[in-house]
């Protein structure tokens, strides 16, 4: 008898010590990369960094100075970085302006914890004054679609044409008035941005995931990975919500383009028409073909359409 309490208190002894050091782990796992190593690797030369209503925030901007300004806001947990395709192109009449979300890439999270739509909307306007940009065209992906709209109904005199790029404006995934809480296994995927879990993710963003390069996975994963964004991506769920849009979206006057990706299966492809019908003077084109991030799977042609766009409409 005295041989198995013996046992047994090893064992139970050893079970603590598996559970705190899968704690330990867990922890030092979610505190995430440093951001001065994560800086080093991927701040551009026309990178800077910007004081902005009390965030430092990422920004990059290229093109002509003296260009119309265009600025592309990238999607949940991505980064500036997933605008490359289309930037280069526009790059070339525009001046492009893209920024890291707050509490995503290289920004980092917000010390206000300004994370609601909303909130995000009106912070675009603070950047845009840091920038000296009185209008701008916007083009918005996803999250960043949500941002672009918003600000485009609460600043009409500041909004030159509005591109919708598969964007959050109606009810999805059973987020309405009132924020969900992350489940438990969504919050550890979002801190610890495990490869294998974002490379099986990428099935809801691009229509051919396994033609997504390695690069561009590590630069998601390291992005993801900053220290503190986890904690904001989580913060950012507690905090949205998707109310009936149809109030703001009738105070939208600029020119739209909306554009969806047929095989999206993240916000179905059915939105698009519907978002197109509530917002005046708006076109849209489905991609079928394409997926959650149409600008990315497929970046000439979908490019070339926002150029005939931003040169024809009025």
């Amino acid at each position: 008898m005295r041989t198995i309490l013996i046992i047994a208190g090893l064992v139970l002894a050893l079970l603590v010590l598996a559970i705190g050091a899968g704690v330990l782990w867990y922890q030092d796992q979610a505190s995430g990369e440093p951001a001065s190593a994560l800086e080093a690797r991927y701040m551009a030369d026309n990178d800077r960094f910007i004081d902005v209503a009390g965030a430092r925030m990422r920004v990059r901007e290229e093109g002509p100075s003296g260009g119309d300004v265009i600025i592309l806001i990238h999607g949940f947990s991505f980064s500036l970085e997933s605008w490359d395709g289309w930037a280069e192109r526009l790059s070339e009449d525009y001046r492009v302006i893209r920024y890291d979300l707050l509490g995503h890439g290289l920004t980092g999270p917000d010390p206000q914890q300004r994370y609601a739509p909303q909130a995000r909307a009106e912070f675009l306007a603070e950047l845009m004054d840091a920038l000296d940009v009185e209008r701008a065209s916007l083009a918005g992906n996803s999250l960043g679609g949500t941002i672009a709209w918003r600000f485009a109904a609460a600043y009409p005199d500041r909004i030159d044409k509005l591109i919708l790029v598969d964007a959050g404006v109606f009810q999805f995934n059973e987020v309405g008035d009132e924020p969900v809480e992350p489940p438990a296994a969504i919050q550890a995927f979002l801190q610890l941005a495990p490869e294998a879990g974002v490379r099986q993710s990428l099935a809801f963003t691009y229509a051919d995931p396994a033609s997504v390069s390695d690069e561009r996975v590590q630069t998601i994963i390291d992005m993801m990975r900053r220290e503190g964004n986890g904690e904001a991506f989580i913060e950012h769920i507690r905090q949205f919500t998707m109310p009936d849009p149809s109030g703001l979206l009738s105070q939208i006057t600029a020119p739209t383009l909306v554009m969806w990706g047929g095989r999206d299966f993240l916000i179905p492809a059915s939105h698009g028409p519907r978002v197109a019908e509530a917002i005046a003077n708006s076109q849209l084109i489905v991609y079928d073909d394409l997926a959650h991030a149409p600008h990315e799977d497929d970046p000439e042609r979908t490019v070339a359409d926002v150029l005939n766009f931003l040169e024809t409409s009025e």
